[in-house]
């Protein structure tokens, strides 16, 4: 039964790879983000399944343009709390990135001249 429920999941996988292998190439490869979209999309979809994880990947390509969103964007761990299947926007996010979140009381050293290097 598991192989059945899976197999949109690996068809979409299978689609996605191939357009990285393939007209990814041939157009070059200019994502503002990273991981690329495609990327992004495939770990969305093989994460959450291909409804949830579409939507998710949709959200993030329509934020990467001129005016959206760049940088670093991992797939989030857990759906929001709201997200129904019946409404499905709510599962992707439209605005901002989901990026490694420092610790608390941690600031990152690019911040702080001389963190990190011996005592002040």
């Amino acid at each position: 039964m598991h192989k059945v429920t899976s197999w949109p999941r690996q068809a979409a996988h299978i689609a996605i790879r191939g357009y990285q292998l393939s007209f990814s190439m041939l157009v070059g490869r200019h994502c503002r983000h990273w991981p690329s979209c495609s990327a992004y999309t495939d770990e969305a979809i093989l994460r959450f399944g291909l409804w949830r994880g579409g939507w998710i990947g949709f959200a993030r390509i329509c934020r990467c343009n001129p005016w959206g969103t760049s940088g670093i964007d991992l797939v989030c761990e857990a759906l929001p709390p709201d997200a129904r299947w019946y409404r499905p926007w709510t599962y992707g996010r439209w605005r901002g990135t989901h990026g490694p979140e420092a610790k608390a009381g941690e600031m990152p050293e690019t911040t702080v001249p001389g963190a990190g290097h011996g005592p002040p």
